[in-house]
């Protein structure tokens, strides 16, 4: 690198750059003297020994330094002295954490994840300088603001000069999570450039824009052989051309890989899965398999979002038996399918999968109340459940209240018809623990759900897909202490809703038409987001209203005296009093600012 030499200088008088760093950054022409004792080179023999390359290399961090590391943890090996020594007192801490991502989208700086630890900074010595214009920066800065930089300004970054594109380097060594973009049209050499620079890589996520394939996979294989996390996301005009038989030699080949994540899995056909270290696995647009079998002892969540086509030849109920066989530490299971029926619940009842804790099964017209049934008998601990777009009623929601009110925090049944508002009204009253509720396009009128029938407008009652009569217009009271969202979009025919939620911070009443804004009550000082697209103006303005900032009626402002008769009280400004009323209480209480959706 040209311009500015490094001359940091020890108390002593020595030099603190080794010799070795001075042969690498080379001499300055025209220097003539000796590189020890600082005399000129002509007609000189030197009297000082030679100075010891270990000496020099002493203070350099080695994976002896870092004992407690763990074996997935990258540590960084400066490939120079310069860049590495550090001053012999100096000890850092095992960078056991170390977490750097990298995304080859147009990202902002600030999107990217910090890391916490301080391990690329060992690598460079605070004493070392780096020309930078009219001045010089010191390594261990120079590191810091090279690893917020975006993977693009990252690559101009190393091409400014050789000491730039050394951190560079150094600092695509130790990332360990990569986030790349592959648009249309590329090959695969690009991908597998990328990875090279990055052999600690342990967490992956491709966004693919062109067509995923087997050599693809086979590269992913090759380059990162300690993966941990692969995440593959199609957009739109993309394939994913991967067949069951080769996704299933990739997980067994990668014996590290704990978290497996697909979209666009129609071409699967069929698959067998084997591995000893698998525990999330998800797979979406799956279609008509033909097999389907996990053989992961330490699988512990797993979603299964096949496609909404009518003729999937897929059997669920195999499914739910093989997983309740090989999988037993289960924990969370999501299954999205136009195919669930309550014998698919049935036999994932008799499973017996004891550590199960979320369940959601989504899509199942034919789930009814009885499939409630055997899901509280089979498991009672369940904290999530999600049975949305199933056949359920009111009574289902009954047993759900009596079997889960000490665990149950989250509750789906949205694109449920045959559910009213007095089955949301008992759940929001009988489960103390729910956080989360939703109730989309469940109060809602039959032609929402039906578009055939427009007829029987003025009739006060309705009939739903599923043949229960519903009210055109209902009413809804939720008072609960500990509910922080609550969606209540497409439901139509809620003309009246009141809101008693201390903690609620988010609400949704997109598509709510019917809702009158004089009977709109919203007692929630915490709601941060109000969602009201396709609502009436006056509902908006409601909303807006009762959300916005306003100070509530001021009360005890000033402190009480009582005159020196003793005849009344009257109010003294805090100024004349000994201690002022915020001391004492806050007397102004303001809502916290809200935003409303409208568009």
């Amino acid at each position: 690198m040209h311009g500015h030499q490094p001359h940091p200088v020890t108390p002593g008088g020595a030099t603190a750059i080794s010799d070795a760093f001075l042969a690498k950054r080379g001499k300055r022409r025209g220097s003539y003297n000796c590189g020890r004792c600082g005399l000129p080179k002509k007609g000189h023999v030197c009297h000082l020994p030679p100075p010891s390359i270990t000496d020099s290399n002493s203070a350099a961090v080695t994976p002896t330094d870092s004992s407690t590391s763990s074996a997935t943890t990258t540590t960084v090996i400066p490939a120079s002295p310069p860049l590495s020594s550090l001053r012999p007192h100096q000890r850092h801490q095992p960078y056991s954490n170390l977490r750097r991502a990298l995304s080859f989208d147009d990202v902002d700086v600030h999107e990217l994840p910090e890391s916490d630890d301080e391990g690329g900074e060992e690598d460079l010595s605070p004493d070392v300088e780096f020309d930078v214009g009219s001045g010089v920066l010191p390594g261990s800065c120079l590191w810091e603001v090279m690893r917020r930089l975006p993977p693009p300004a990252l690559l101009s970054a190393a091409k400014v000069c050789k000491g730039w594109r050394d951190v560079t380097k150094r600092i695509w060594r130790a990332a360990e999570e990569l986030r790349i973009k592959v648009p249309s049209r590329t090959q695969v050499g690009f991908v597998g450039s990328v990875l090279q620079k990055c052999p600690a890589l342990v967490r992956l996520s491709l966004t693919m824009e062109s067509d995923m394939d087997s050599t693809m996979l086979a590269c992913i294989a090759f380059a990162c052989p300690n993966l941990e996390s692969l995440e593959i996301v199609t957009c739109e005009g993309s394939f994913n051309r991967i067949t069951g038989d080769e996704l299933g030699r990739f997980v067994a080949d990668k014996r590290c890989l704990t978290t497996l994540k697909m979209e666009g899995c129609s071409n699967l056909g069929g698959f067998v899965l084997c591995s000893n270290t698998l525990s999330t696995l998800w797979l979406s647009d799956l279609h008509s398999l033909s097999k389907m079998v996990f053989n992961c002892p330490k699988l512990t969540e797993i979603s299964l979002d096949f496609s909404r086509q009518e003729n999937d030849t897929t059997d669920l109920t195999a499914i739910m038996d093989g997983l309740g066989r090989s999988c037993p530490r289960l924990k969370n299971i999501h299954i999205a399918s136009l195919q669930l029926s309550h014998s698919v619940v049935l036999s994932l009842a008799a499973a017996n999968l004891r550590g199960l804790r979320m369940l959601s099964l989504v899509l199942g017209s034919e789930i009814t109340d009885a499939s409630v049934v055997a899901i509280s008998k089979s498991y009672s601990n369940l904290e999530l459940l999600d049975l949305s777009g199933s056949s359920i009623s009111d009574s289902g929601i009954g047993m759900i209240c009596n079997v889960f009110p000490e665990t149950l925090t989250r509750l789906l049944v949205a694109l449920c018809p045959n559910i009213t508002s007095s089955g949301i009204q008992f759940a929001t009253a009988q489960l103390p623990l729910l956080e989360l509720m939703d109730c989309g396009m469940t109060i809602c009128e039959s032609d929402a759900q039906c578009p055939t029938n427009e007829g029987n407008v003025d009739s006060e009652l309705q009939r739903s897909p599923n043949s229960k009569l519903h009210l055109v217009f209902q009413k809804l009271f939720i008072k609960h202490a500990r509910l922080k969202k609550l969606s209540l979009w497409g439901c139509s025919s809620l003309d009246s809703l009141y809101l008693s939620c201390p903690n609620l911070i988010d609400l949704n009443l997109n598509s709510c038409k019917n809702l009158i804004p004089e009977k709109l009550v919203l007692q929630c000082p915490k709601l941060e987001s109000v969602h009201a697209i396709g609502c009436q103006d006056g509902l908006t303005q409601a909303v807006q209203t009762q959300v916005s900032i306003e100070s509530a009626p001021i009360e005890n402002r000033y402190s009480c005296k009582r005159m020196a008769d003793g005849s009344k009280r009257v109010g003294i400004p805090f100024s004349f009093s000994q201690q002022s009323p915020d001391e004492k209480m806050s007397w102004k209480v303001r809502k916290r600012r809200c935003t409303v959706l409208v568009e």
